[in-house]
């Protein structure tokens, strides 16, 4: 565990995720989530975490093994269609995982989503959130309106709106 890493989640004060992503730019985020969800059979969850639970510091957890925890524990891979999508930012260590459900996995690379987390950080680096946050999910929206096309039955499984944990 390295102990500089411990010091800046444990100093990050609960308020800092709300002046980051202020409660305007997260409903954005979740009718762009909402919008997006039409044009696909999709499911986006969106999840801000500022600092990480003392568990997964002591773990050593990287930001990587977090997004996996919630992907299970936010039940992002029990749609239907196993087509659910997980936008992890993890504020402190300045990092963005996205995890597909393996019905999206099959279709779309891993690449894909990598270039869409470097796109959000790089927007974040210039302290764009909102922006940043909206154009992953546009782009998230046109790489499953490509492989899972909206059809008759395309039902609402996972929240839109964002999650602040």
């Amino acid at each position: 565990m390295k102990l500089i890493r411990l010091f800046k989640h444990l100093l990050l004060p609960d308020w800092w995720v709300q002046r980051v992503f202020a409660g305007a730019d997260l409903a954005a985020i979740g009718t762009a989530i909402a919008a997006c969800e039409k044009s696909h059979r999709g499911e986006l969850r969106f999840v801000v975490e500022g600092s990480l639970p003392v568990s997964a510091l002591w773990q050593g957890q990287s930001s990587r093994m977090r997004a996996v925890d919630l992907f299970a524990s936010q039940r992002v891979w029990d749609t239907e269609e196993n087509s659910g999508i997980l936008i992890y930012v993890q504020l402190v260590d300045h990092r963005v995982e996205i995890l597909a459900d393996r019905g999206i996995a099959a279709r779309v690379p891993q690449a894909e989503w990598d270039a869409v987390c470097r796109g959000m950080e790089a927007s974040f680096r210039d302290g764009d959130w909102r922006r940043g946050a909206l154009q992953a999910v546009t782009r998230a929206g046109e790489l499953l309106a490509g492989h899972f096309p909206a059809s008759g039955n395309n039902p609402n499984e996972l929240p839109d709106q964002p999650l602040v944990i």
